[in-house]
């Protein structure tokens, strides 16, 4: 699961973790999966003393479990438009022609889970983004848009200060602040297949406002 490190320093301090940027991944045990939710426990340190494992062990079983368990979903958006009119009873030929595909490049793409849960965290599954990194033909900017799910665009969509601002007014309307993961762009760079912060933060440009 994928947290916004500094907000989550008291957690941090008793949970094994990975540093990512501004984000930690935190690990969680599924006790229960069903329609009234998902029934999780944070595993912490003293549950890796009991079971004489290291951070390193309980991260690569995450990853590992992860991918089996909540299997990463891509979809662009109007894919999910789609999805959601013809549930609520619209005919899919209406629905296909009010979300017909764009470009790939002009599209704005979910990434999340199966479960639609926690699913940020699917950010950091290189090989998926590397596949829709090479459907767009560009770089991506990854925007949090919350803890359960990313928004990731073409880097021709927009400057990462633009996207910042974007991001910040959001969560700051629209996004409860317990689910909110962070204000900044991530950058992946589909030739190193590595994701990163985007060069200007919105504290960065603040700063250099203010030095101006």
């Amino acid at each position: 699961v994928a947290v916004n490190a500094e907000r989550n320093r008291d957690l941090l301090a008793s949970a094994p973790h990975m540093n990512r940027e501004d984000l930690a991944l935190i690990y969680k045990v599924m006790l229960g999966n069903n329609l009234d939710g998902m029934a999780t426990v944070t595993i912490k340190n003293e549950h890796m003393a009991t079971w004489g494992v290291t951070a390193e062990t309980i991260h690569e079983l995450a990853m590992k479990n992860t991918k089996e368990i909540l299997p990463i979903t891509v979809q662009s958006m109007n894919e999910v438009m789609r999805e959601m009119f013809s549930k609520d009873g619209m005919p899919d030929e209406i629905a296909e022609a009010m979300f017909a595909d764009m470009p790939a490049n002009q599209q704005m793409y979910v990434i999340s889970n199966t479960a639609k849960v926690n699913g940020a965290a699917s950010m950091f599954y290189e090989d998926a983004l590397s596949g829709l990194a090479e459907k767009v033909g560009t770089d991506l900017f990854i925007l949090p848009s919350s803890v359960h799910e990313c928004i990731a665009v073409s880097t021709d969509m927009g400057t990462p200060e633009s996207l910042a601002e974007m991001v910040q007014e959001v969560n700051g309307t629209q996004v409860a602040t317990e689910e909110q993961l962070s204000d900044h762009v991530y950058r992946y760079d589909a030739k190193a297949k590595t994701i990163s912060l985007a060069e200007t933060t919105i504290e960065q440009l603040e700063a250099k406002v203010s030095e101006n």
